[in-house]
């Protein structure tokens, strides 16, 4: 009796501790809540504008904390969440802005995201941006020029014959990423001249002799850069993803690459930057789009590159890793697991789906 009693006991002491951890939880919960919805107010109603540079290479993080610094926002960390959240960590481009106080952290990451830069100030390419997204940011800094940008980038037979490319070839993939003084009254022939112009000091010549000795012309070498560059969310595995493709290339398979899929149904002319240029998600009918853009059913290099690539993504397929692997699947984090077999890949695939680590 007395061990029935003694167990009575810590059974009812159990569910009291368990009950008031629960209520602790929930009270916590809803502090959480409370805290995070105020994080993101405005900091004060002061309107007065503020100048702010976003550094080249600078972080959602690191931005974050100038920001709160500088008294533009209330937590760093929110910021990066809710970057993180809407997906626009790449389209906070170097720059200065003209921000407030009195703007909510959501409005402030609009601005940026926006790139609503300081007329008169700068342009930023980031690695991996295809023609439209270029012109579109002209577009937000020259209201109305985009398109003459994209009409140069499509139709310039003089600057296309000087890449060695064919008279009628587009520009994609050579417009290099980087910053660029931009003025109100800007002549677009001349940006886009100093664009092409800092991919020929870029891709050098020691850069080309190495294609050159990998069996690749430049157009091959940028073709197959702008698809690793679209692919290669971890920048270590620039060589290993390069390494598939060249294996592939040279075994006559598919490169089976989503990215040139998605740059065939990208959006054409001066979008929003969003999902209208690079669609996420990709169907099986989408595989079957008809294209020479869509490495599911053609063989060998698409026609041209599908993105402008950085130095980085450059050297990765001409200096792959040594690896044998052919396959490759996302691990949800930006990762991937790499396989040199089908079954292998498949056993990958498995494991991945079923929620296995690696």
């Amino acid at each position: 009796m007395k061990r029935l009693l003694l167990g009575g006991v810590a059974l009812v002491i159990c569910g009291a501790v368990a009950l008031n951890a629960y209520a602790m939880a929930g009270h916590a919960l809803e502090m959480a809540r409370a805290t995070l919805t105020g994080l993101d107010r405005p900091v004060s109603a002061d309107a007065t504008p503020v100048v702010f540079r976003v550094e080249a290479g600078q972080s959602a993080g690191d931005i974050g904390a100038a920001l709160e610094a500088r008294g533009l926002i209330r937590s760093a960390r929110m910021f990066r969440l809710l970057v993180e959240r809407d997906g626009v960590a790449g389209r906070l481009a170097a720059g200065e802005y003209e921000l407030k106080a009195s703007l909510s952290t959501p409005e402030v990451i609009e601005v940026l995201a926006g790139g609503r830069v300081r007329p008169g100030t700068v342009l930023t390419v980031p690695e991996g941006w295809r023609a439209e997204e270029i012109a579109w940011k002209v577009d937000s800094l020259l209201p109305g020029r985009g398109r003459d940008f994209l009409a140069i980038v499509y139709d310039d037979q003089e600057l296309a014959t000087r890449l060695g490319l064919s008279p009628d070839a587009s520009l994609e993939g050579f417009l290099f990423p980087d910053t660029y003084e931009l003025a109100r009254d800007q002549d677009l022939r001349t940006l886009v001249d100093k664009m092409v112009a800092q991919f020929d000091r870029r891709f050098d010549a020691v850069r080309r002799g190495a294609a050159a000795s990998a069996g690749l012309t430049p157009l091959e070498a940028v073709t197959l850069a702008s698809i690793v560059e679209r692919e290669a969310a971890v920048p270590e595995e620039r060589p290993l993803i390069a390494a598939v493709y060249r294996n592939r290339l040279a075994l006559g398979m598919r490169l089976q690459a989503d990215p040139t899929v998605q740059y065939a149904l990208g959006t054409q002319g001066v979008p929003t930057p969003g999902q209208g240029l690079w669609p996420r998600e990709l169907s099986l009918a989408d595989l079957e789009v008809p294209s020479p853009y869509n490495t599911y059913r053609e063989r060998g290099l698409p026609p041209g590159p599908i993105c402008n690539p950085g130095l980085a993504s450059l050297d990765a397929v001409l200096r792959p890793a040594d690896t044998d692997a052919l396959y490759f699947v996302a691990r949800g984090d930006g990762s991937h697991v790499f396989a040199q077999t089908m079954d292998e890949h498949l056993s990958n695939i498995r494991r991945l789906e079923g929620g296995g680590r690696y």
